[in-house]
């Protein structure tokens, strides 16, 4: 039996695509109604089946019960407002932005009483983008963080909400606004940052090193060219609207590669082979946890093309 009649998505990304194509593989959602303010995006997802698809965001919310917001965090508040005149009384809300505290100051103003807000957010994704880029199985194995408003007193909504990640194979972590935002500054913002950054620098340096830079790019420096090949619209958006929270975060980092910096120029082995374990400890606590896996060169396909 499905944990909901009627899902709605506005969105039609990676997430938004995935979370449809999933309700239907786990038969989470009784029906799947699409809409998107792109005219070609909503024609390309017609064309591969990804549910029903509305011309218009009223037609695609106003009989949901489940309504999940997965565009751009800076654009929800407009939607919510657009929205809002249309959602029935005792539906849900609910987004999957990597920002939390942005979407709840944004989106909750204009949601009516009737209805239910939980902002969540689905620790999932690649560096694809757009309807075609998503699947069925992206959630299976992944947290998806939940995170309540301090005054939401809806159990019930809650509960409906948790049984949907959990049956699209998500574990679900239930977390304030204001921890999340600064628990995935270290875990995802910061790291696509330094992605950014470092594929810049080296773009800067390729006039220079006549093209050796992408030659003979190593296996670091191509995982960096992945994060930094992310939706630019959805990354910028987080990084303006968790802003607080990265820069501490930034801050931090920064101390941190100062002590390795003098620790290179000093020529402190020691110090740096001790940093270097314990981050080596880390990533063998990612692995034991189920969160990537340790085969060989990042279980990479390695069969010859034909």
């Amino acid at each position: 039996m499905p944990v909901i009649d009627r899902l709605a998505i506005v969105g039609i990304g990676l997430i938004g695509s995935s979370v449809a194509r999933a309700a239907i593989a786990h038969d989470a959602a009784g029906s799947v109604t699409l809409y998107d303010a792109s005219t070609s995006v909503r024609k390309r997802a017609g064309e591969i089946d990804l549910g029903d698809i509305a011309d218009t965001l009223e037609d695609c919310v106003k009989d949901a019960d489940l309504v999940i917001l997965c565009t751009p965090v800076g654009v929800m508040g407009h939607i919510a407002e657009d929205m809002a005149p249309h959602l029935k009384q005792g539906a849900i809300v609910s987004d999957v932005g990597s920002v939390k505290s942005a979407v709840l100051e944004a989106v909750a103003p204009h949601i009516p009483s009737s209805v239910s807000f939980i902002p969540g957010h689905p620790i999932a994704g690649t560096e694809k983008s757009g309807p075609d880029a998503g699947f069925a199985t992206l959630f299976e194995g992944r947290w998806c963080i939940i995170t309540p408003p301090d005054e939401h007193e809806d159990a019930a909504s809650l509960d409906t909400l948790t049984r949907f990640w959990e049956a699209l194979g998500s574990t679900v972590e239930i977390m304030s606004v204001s921890r999340h935002d600064r628990v995935l500054a270290i875990t995802s913002h910061l790291p696509h940052l330094i992605a950014f950054n470092i594929v810049g620098t080296a773009n800067d340096l390729e006039s220079v090193t006549e093209g050796e830079v992408v030659k003979f790019s190593a296996g670091g420096f191509r995982d960096f060219t992945r994060i930094a090949a992310s939706d630019p619209i959805m990354w910028r958006d987080v990084f303006l609207y968790n802003k607080e929270a990265v820069l501490e975060m930034l801050g931090r980092f920064n101390e941190d590669l100062a002590a390795l910096q003098r620790a290179i120029r000093w020529g402190e082995g020691e110090q740096l082979e001790k940093f270097f374990e314990r981050s080596r400890g880390i990533r063998k606590s990612i692995v034991d946890a189920g969160q990537d896996t340790d085969a060989d060169d990042f279980g990479r396909s390695h069969s010859p093309k034909g």
